[in-house]
């Protein structure tokens, strides 16, 4: 069963998302995702939705184990829980070292071992209220909780793009979240994370799929598919390895340009992103919601799943 989601990353005011959020809940939308910015913070944010709501699911996409310790995100988590009564979704990555250095002036290393041991943290500390933690990242001596938590379990999906990331949510993780995913990179993703989830003796059902989609809305469909072209751009120009993942759908040469960072660069970045790419990845009214468009990722993904012995029903979800 596919379950349809909504996202936001871009301009909106804190108080306008909210009441999208909660219309979004009146339309039948199962889930709502808050990327973590500039100019928001996800979980006040989602505080906020879970007041304004009561049966939508609310999640990070993603927060990063760089910018927050694993006991502050876990805090943070069971407060959004509690206040949604249990629809809390805890979405989690590395970022890139661009945002880590440069934004943050923190440093940056071991992304993997990183993600691995704060799941561990956050786990252990909502669960037992006490965590003592000795990794090769974190040195914990103690940490207590000093209330109880809704829930002692919150689902913890992993926002990831290369091999080794793939797997560890198959080891790890109830959930993956791929972001601007080809249909491709999609199927080729769930193979990644079955084989973590088999190495480890566990069922690959058990990790579901959430996939965001850029969406731009307006009367004219080329100045919505301009826009997601900016966005594309964007990405690409900033973070390589979501320029690789463009690479990777056969645009390498229309790739090579995309390498500034400033707006100027951006603009002139998006002359660079073919059409056909940015259609692979997003979606642009009036196509929404162009069925055969989720048709064909939903195809994919019930595909390969059945390859490697999966079956539970996926998430999917437009970003605005």
């Amino acid at each position: 069963m596919e379950r349809i989601g909504v996202g936001f990353s871009g301009e909106l005011q804190p108080s306008e998302v909210v009441e999208c959020v909660r219309y979004a809940e009146e339309l039948g939308y199962e889930s709502a995702w808050m990327t973590e910015g500039h100019g928001r913070d996800q979980f006040t944010i989602l505080t906020a939705c879970a007041l304004a709501t009561s049966r939508i699911m609310l999640g990070t996409s993603i927060s990063s184990v760089f910018a927050r310790s694993a006991p502050t995100i876990a805090i943070a988590a069971a407060c959004v829980d509690e206040f949604s009564k249990g629809r809390f979704i805890l979405g989690l990555g590395s970022s890139h070292r661009v945002q880590v250095v440069g934004e943050h002036g923190l440093a940056y290393g071991k992304p993997l071992t990183r993600v691995r041991e704060s799941v561990d943290i956050i786990r252990a500390l909502l669960q037992d209220g006490l965590v003592s933690y000795q990794g090769d990242i974190f040195n914990i001596e103690g940490y207590d909780l000093w209330f109880t938590p809704f829930c002692r379990e919150i689902p913890v999906y992993l926002g990831v793009v290369n091999p080794g990331m793939l797997a560890l949510c198959g080891q790890t993780a109830q959930g993956v979240i791929l972001t601007r995913s080809t249909v491709e990179r999609a199927r080729a993703a769930i193979g990644h994370v079955s084989a973590g989830a088999l190495g480890v003796g566990r069922d690959p059902s058990e990790v579901e799929l959430a996939l965001q989609l850029a969406c731009s809305v307006s009367d004219n469909k080329e100045e919505a598919r301009d826009r997601i072209r900016g966005r594309v751009a964007k990405y690409a120009a900033r973070f390589p390895r979501y320029r690789g993942v463009m690479e990777e759908a056969g645009f390498t040469e229309e790739g090579k340009p995309c390498t500034g960072a400033e707006s100027g660069a951006r603009r002139a970045n998006r002359q660079h992103v073919p059409g056909r790419h940015s259609r692979r990845v997003s979606r642009a009214h009036p196509d929404i919601p162009r069925r055969r468009h989720y048709l064909a990722y939903s195809n994919a993904i019930r595909g390969q799943r059945e390859g490697s012995g999966a079956g539970q029903g996926d998430r999917s979800s437009c970003t605005c």
